[in-house]
């Protein structure tokens, strides 16, 4: 009971925070949070470490935008099909990928999703170096006006909460289980009769998924897609992200993203906007020192003791 309570607690907060803050920016932390949660499946539940996650945000951005200005798809459609490109780039990357284990793993998804940036450099659709620009909202289902900030807003809430929904019915079902028991030990579950390629390659899929759901509600939001999207830096920031919040928890890498962002957002437009990515790397530093368990994992183990 008090776990639903939490729940419609959040909820509730969700639906009042734009009228409380600026929409933009929640929309922002919003798409970065499921960003987030979507690399914590592989990384915290499958042990799997990615350098390349950015090539599925990104590659959704270009395909969403694309598929919105120039075919002249409803925004939800484009929404769909940015995420249903990320899906089979994360088969394509998966297959190759998984045949390696740990820093092995980790370069091959780099390279990977480096030559994915160049392409995205030297193709004509994505308007190279100056971003696909100019990407229209639309309307959800052809009634509700997508160009007005709050209604963008609960667009993006809802979307949000349909990727968290997939990632937490993945995590609590038997494929979840089993997931972490590959990350425990490995040759166990292989013992057990567990195909492992199989299951990591199905984890990899669906983080490349939602991470691409979350890359192509982004693009829509701020009407842009980047280099910046598919840049290996937005591989190293998720990874800062969830390890920040906690990894391997539910919500640790959406407070981890939320906390990223906002601190982004704020030291970026102050005297300190140099010193971003320093002041980054020293909570990155002060995180894996101090906070071994991320916030939300140090927060759990705490109160288990005091329960205890």
């Amino acid at each position: 009971m008090k776990k639903y309570l939490a729940y419609a607690l959040l909820l509730t907060l969700l639906l009042v925070a734009p009228l409380l803050f600026y929409p933009v920016l929640l929309m922002k932390v919003l798409c970065f949070a499921l960003f987030a949660s979507a690399f914590n499946l592989i990384l915290g539940y499958g042990g799997l470490l990615s350098f390349g996650h950015a090539a599925f945000f990104g590659g959704a951005a270009y395909v969403t935008g694309h598929a919105i200005k120039v075919w002249g798809l409803p925004t939800e459609l484009g929404i769909l099909t940015g995420t249903a490109a990320a899906m089979v780039l994360g088969l394509l990357v998966g297959v190759l990928a998984i045949r390696r284990q740990g820093i092995y793993f980790a370069m091959i998804t780099l390279a990977l999703a480096q030559m994915v940036y160049f392409v995205f450099i030297r193709s004509g659709f994505t308007g190279g170096e100056n971003g696909l620009q100019g990407i229209p909202r639309g309307t959800f289902l052809g009634l509700v006006d997508l160009s007005n900030d709050r209604a963008m807003y609960y667009f993006v809430l809802g979307v949000c909460l349909l990727g968290f929904g997939v990632i937490a019915r993945a995590v609590h079902s038997p494929f979840g289980q089993v997931l972490r028991a590959i990350r425990d030990n490995e040759p166990r579950a292989t013992s057990l009769g567990y195909n492992i390629d199989r299951y990591k390659l199905l984890a990899f899929v669906i983080s490349a998924t939602i991470a691409g759901l979350a890359g192509a509600t982004k693009s829509v939001v701020f009407q842009l897609a980047s280099l910046t999207d598919a840049h290996w830096h937005m591989s190293g920031e998720v990874v800062l992200m969830t390890l920040l919040g906690g990894l391997g928890t539910i919500f640790g890498p959406a407070v981890g993203a939320s906390l990223i962002v906002t601190l982004q957002n704020t030291l970026s437009s102050g005297p300190l906007g140099a010193w971003v990515t320093v002041i980054m790397g020293l909570i990155f530093i002060i995180c894996v020192l101090a906070f071994r368990k991320g916030i939300v994992g140090e927060l759990q183990a705490a109160l288990r003791k005091s329960f205890n």
